[in-house]
């Protein structure tokens, strides 16, 4: 696996019902076609997505985020910077943890100061601005990331909700 794997599996679920081709799937990630393709391959050798190639098992999903992030993908907190706020600062987690210290993805358009982490993979905050909803998701994958126990549990129990497997997600 790769991290842009992970973008591509959350991008998936962020569609929805809706259709969609591997060139809007690229496009919307700002990754390459055949990157696309060689994670959605990936992806279905790993059990996280069906032989369709357009079926998230959200369940595998679910617990690879949760337990496997933090060993697959580590970050650790850097200097201070400008950027976009991620973590438990991000918005969809920000009104529960309002007193920790704040996390951004680098970025001269964020505007927001906290301690840099980088993101998931290189095109995480252009994706981002585009979608709301793969926004928190990937904010949710930076707590499991460098979060303590009280926001993994908090991000477990959104994740869940945003798979389908709790209360109906709303976009904050």
């Amino acid at each position: 696996m790769r991290p842009q794997d992970v973008a591509v599996l959350l991008k998936i679920i962020c569609y929805n019902d809706t259709e969609w081709l591997h060139k809007q799937l690229a496009d919307d990630l700002n990754i390459s076609k055949s990157e696309t393709s060689e994670s959605l391959s990936r992806s279905v050798y790993a059990g996280l997505l069906a032989e369709d190639k357009k079926t998230v098992n959200k369940k595998a999903l679910k617990g690879f985020l949760i337990h496997g992030l933090k060993y697959v993908f580590p970050v650790q907190g850097g200097t201070l910077a400008i950027g976009l706020h991620t973590s438990s600062s991000a918005p969809i987690l920000r009104d529960y943890f309002p007193e920790e210290t704040p996390y951004v993805w680098p970025t001269k358009a964020g505007g927001l100061r906290g301690l840099l982490i980088e993101p998931l993979y290189p095109g995480a905050v252009e994706a981002s601005k585009k979608d709301p909803m793969l926004y928190d998701l990937l904010c949710l994958c930076d707590v499991f990331r460098i979060g303590k126990e009280k926001e993994i549990q908090k991000a477990t129990e959104l994740i869940g909700n945003i798979l389908g497997q709790g209360d109906d997600y709303i976009s904050c």
